[in-house]
């Protein structure tokens, strides 16, 4: 059940650089492995009791079927409109013994922040509260939302959520995944599959005995490297630095030994569609191809999701949300490779764009960090936002 808090102002938040610190501090690494997967709602905590002490009115919302998992709605002002400015609460899991200093302990050198989420993306969040802090002198006419969400990094399963439950809603959004302030407009979508099969295992010396599931699935190796041209032959985009759809064949798994026939294979690929391109529509393309070869290896095949899958997204470059990002940061909106929870922001109705402080390169990288130069015009780039969209 969610849980709502309307709070008057009381203590002001910390300074930004202790906010950092705190959110470096507190772990929300999600992961597929259970072992490593850790709860977000430490980090939910802080950041809540920092908008409350702003005046926002708040709302946790646990995840449905992730028990430890919430995502945060602060809302500053009410009516129609405003603006959602979005990050996620996770990071990737990391290796301490490969870092130079301790992931979980903020590290000032060389003009940058050094933490694991310093940039991707715990960063962003003290960057909006500075922004709030210094636009608290004017009242609001339209909303203001602070939505911190779970499970980025793995299922998306906060931003699924919120999409499902129909808010927030407001005219415009911004994810503040580190483009270095650069506006982003546009990315691919992501599917991770897996193909199954299971033949008939027996002694190598006779191929009567058995049906070799490994063979099987060098055929659907070759069935899904053939649609992997048709679909680059039919769908470009010259925007992406990589123009085309990729199908990725990632692992395969099978068999026991060489004097046996395979008895079992699985293969896990990665497909990243275009924008126009469906995920529903590419899986049942794929399970028609695959189909035949059952009878023609005499198997059993089975394909399966990994994981639901990021559609992709695209926000049209003459927006206006897109326009104003351009005014403000002197950068032409682009795309990028990397998916994000927009589209399913996009899905609720808003202007969408992704766009915030340090690098995608530092990105689940030992020693990540957040260079201090983007700070102060990421604070001042917020507050402009602000200023279009709430007053």
């Amino acid at each position: 059940m969610a849980v709502r808090r309307e709070t008057v102002m009381s203590t002001r938040p910390p300074e930004l650089v202790t906010m950092l610190a705190e959110l470096i501090a507190s772990p929300s690494m999600s992961c597929t492995q259970p072992d490593w997967d850790q709860s977000n709602l430490a980090v939910i905590e802080k950041l809540e009791s920092w908008l409350v002490a702003l005046g926002f009115s708040t709302e946790v919302m646990p995840v449905p079927g992730r028990p430890g998992k919430a995502n945060l709605i602060a809302t500053l002002g009410s009516g129609p409109g405003g603006l959602v400015l979005s990050g996620h609460t996770d990071t990737v899991p990391c290796n301490p013994e490969l870092w130079q200093s301790d992931p979980f302990r903020m590290t000032e050198r060389d003009n940058r922040f050094y933490g694991l989420g310093s940039c991707d993306m715990k960063g962003f969040f003290p960057l909006v509260i500075e922004a709030v802090r210094n636009s608290l002198d004017r009242p609001f006419q339209a909303p203001l939302i602070v939505l911190a969400t779970a499970d980025e990094e793995t299922s998306m399963a906060g931003a699924r959520a919120l999409a499902e439950a129909g808010r927030p809603k407001a005219r415009a959004a911004v994810i503040g995944e580190p483009t270095s302030l650069r506006p982003v407009y546009m990315h691919k979508g992501m599917m991770m599959e897996s193909v199954r099969i299971r033949g008939q295992a027996g002694h190598s010396s006779n191929p009567a005995l058995g049906a070799s599931a490994l063979e099987a699935m060098h055929a659907v190796m070759g069935e899904l490297i053939q649609f992997r041209g048709e679909l680059q032959r039919d769908y470009q985009h010259s925007d992406f630095e990589v123009s085309v759809p990729t199908l990725n064949l990632g692992c395969i798994h099978g068999g026991d030994n060489p004097n046996r026939i395979c008895g079992s294979c699985e293969l896990e690929y990665d497909l990243r569609p275009l924008p126009g391109m469906s995920l529903d529509t590419l899986r049942e393309s794929i399970v028609t191809r695959l189909r035949p070869l059952q009878d023609r290896f005499g198997v059993t095949l089975e394909t399966e999701s990994l994981f639901p899958g990021i559609p992709p997204f695209q926000n049209p470059p003459d927006s206006e949300l897109v326009r104003l990002a351009e005014q403000l940061t002197g950068h032409q909106a682009a795309p990028v490779a990397f998916g994000t929870e927009a589209p399913f922001l996009q899905q609720l109705g808003m202007d969408t764009i992704i766009m915030g402080p340090g690098s995608i390169d530092q990105a689940h990288q030992p020693d990540e960090f957040l260079a201090l130069d983007q700070i102060r015009p990421c604070v001042a780039i917020l507050q402009q936002l602000i200023g279009r969209y709430c007053f």
